[in-house]
């Protein structure tokens, strides 16, 4: 069915190009026509626009060039902030092949369901269904794609001169020019990704199947970052990353101007710029021949994600975008169906899980670093402590949630689970078992890794803190239709509405409750470490599950009620 579905859709883009000749182009009257048409509208677009650009640059005077221009006045006046220098310049090589790896992945991933090419509905809906010529209503969309990826480029840029300014002394012309090339190369360079993706079924495949292996390249390079800050450079490493590809090149042009200047940097500039031209050029060109069916199917896509956001349905827009990314596979081997009764709920979470492995990969990358965060609150003090705690905790917590999937699949109809014996209160609690054993297993290999490495008591914290995110997680789960009235609360506070902290109280009430609760006594264990502080953290956490499981069970009845 997919096979003739592909047929028909570039049957049906052949067909569009072969309905009529070139005497029949219209392309330059109904493009006038729209834009009388639309006259009144696009004033109104601009001024909207004008007001959105008007407090961006507010924000980045308030925000960015006063503060800098402070900073720099201290340097002038004999502040030293050449401190720092040693370890940005230590950062830099790992650190920005993993902000390349990570730009670059960023637009891959993004193309799948939407694309730099995304016009409005009415312009794919009308325009593109009669004798116009493609490239003129698509390229648009690229080049302003395109300009608003250069300008977030030119803000990093700045972003770097800055840096480099202060703590290496380096001018702040060359600084930026230098930091330009590979700040402005590797949007650019991500867009022509995205463009080769939204073009090409077999470029879209490809991309799926890499994610994983590119998500892992990624964290590898940001936990050598930090090593590198920490003192524990590989120097031949940071040469091969550093010339391994275009993600690496940028850093070598950063590099240059200061005292850690490798040599090529002037020709990893000049290879980074030829190659973002050339593929610019061919995204151009790819722009004017893309399958009308996928323009079509992604901008009712981008559509469909915006109305949710727009009122607020967060869930509901995750799952069209990951609907039309085609996240989704059949399990590779089936499972042998439960021959006890009470085993059927987790048996139809495995073959849920086992149908978006991607989850389970995420799971392991959020425990990753949830450990890092934890590893960094043991060895701090005071405030950093606490908030790096507070880090561990939520990525632990978004390991587990990933894993919730079916539970919240759940709630999203609960005539889903008509088939069930069970109330439906009871039905939710069945739904932590194998979430609940697939937690514990990684945080048991967590422990013995930890163990290993000579943490102690601390790390019996991985398993303790396990019970009460699972019941957090089943509290988000059971939070039922989404309350748009809490954004319009008449609350005040000194700073403002109190309207998006009431939603986002109610929204994430059981990760909140449970982060806030158990991020005093795991800050306490993690530092002293001693097995009374450890005891006393699990008992806390075995209480709130307790009581985050009571919740879960209130709010399910009031799902059916």
């Amino acid at each position: 069915m997919s096979g003739a579905a592909g047929a028909a859709d570039a049957d049906e883009a052949d067909g569009h190009a072969a309905a009529w000749s070139a005497e029949d182009d219209w392309t330059d009257e109904a493009l006038r026509l729209l834009r009388d048409l639309r006259a009144p509208h696009r004033r109104k677009r601009a001024g909207q626009v004008a007001y959105v650009l008007y407090c961006v640059l507010l924000l980045l005077v308030v925000w960015g060039a006063l503060p800098s221009l402070g900073l720099f006045l201290q340097a002038s006046m004999g502040a030293d902030y050449t401190g720092y220098g040693s370890g940005l310049l230590a950062a830099l090589p790992s650190g920005a092949c993993a902000l390349g790896v990570g730009c670059l992945l960023l637009g891959a991933r993004d193309a799948l369901w939407r694309g730099p090419v995304v016009p409005p509905r009415e312009s794919v809906d009308w325009l593109l269904a009669q004798p116009v010529r493609v490239g003129r209503v698509l390229r648009p969309w690229l080049w302003i794609t395109s300009s608003v990826s250069a300008a977030a480029g030119v803000l990093a840029a700045a972003i770097g001169m800055v840096a480099l300014g202060l703590t290496c002394r380096v001018g702040l012309p060359a600084a930026f020019g230098w930091c330009l090339v590979g700040a402005v190369g590797l949007p650019l360079l991500a867009v022509a990704l995205g463009m080769a993706v939204e073009h090409g079924p077999r470029v879209a495949a490809w991309t799926r199947r890499l994610t994983p292996y590119a998500t892992v390249v990624f964290l590898a390079l940001v936990a050598q970052c930090g090593l590198a800050v920490g003192g524990h450079r590989v120097g031949w490493l940071e040469r091969i990353e550093l010339w391994s590809g275009p993600w690496g090149w940028a850093g070598l042009a950063a590099l240059s101007p200061t005292r850690a200047a490798v040599p090529g940097g002037p020709v990893a500039a000049g290879l980074l710029v030829v190659v973002v031209a050339a593929a610019v050029t061919a995204a151009r060109r790819a722009a004017g021949t893309l399958p009308l069916a996928t323009v079509r199917q992604r901008s009712r896509t981008a559509t469909g994600v915006m109305t949710a956001l727009l009122t607020v349905e967060l869930r509901t827009a995750r799952q069209v975008a990951s609907g039309a990314a085609g996240g989704g596979r059949p399990a590779r081997f089936r499972l042998p169906a439960p021959r006890r009764a009470w085993l059927a709920v987790p048996w139809r979470d495995a073959l849920a899980l086992l149908r978006t492995p991607g989850r389970l990969g995420r799971a392991l990358v959020h425990a990753a670093l949830a450990t890092l965060a934890a590893v960094v609150a043991a060895g701090a003090h005071g405030g950093t402590a606490v908030a790096a705690t507070a880090v561990a905790l939520a990525f632990a917590y978004g390991a587990v949630a990933q894993v919730l999937e079916p539970a919240r699949l759940e709630t999203d109809d609960t005539r889903r689970g008509s088939w069930s014996p069970y109330p439906y209160r009871w039905l939710m609690l069945r739904h932590a078992i194998l979430p609940g054993a697939l937690a514990l297993l990684g945080a048991c290999a967590v422990c013995g890794v930890t163990l290993w490495l000579g943490a102690g008591a601390r790390a019996f914290l991985a398993p303790a803190a396990v019970p009460p995110l699972v019941a957090a997680g089943l509290v988000n789960a059971c939070r039922g239709a989404t309350k748009q009235h809490l954004l319009l609360s008449p609350a005040q506070s000194p700073t403002g509405s109190m309207g998006p902290v009431l939603f986002l109280l109610w929204y994430a009430a059981g990760s909140l409750t449970a982060i806030v609760a158990m991020v005093l006594p795991f800050t306490l264990a993690l530092r002293h470490g001693t097995a009374g502080s450890v005891v006393t953290a699990a008992v806390m956490a075995a209480v709130l599950a307790a009581a985050l499981l009571r919740w879960t069970v209130d709010r399910a009845k009031s799902l059916t009620a």
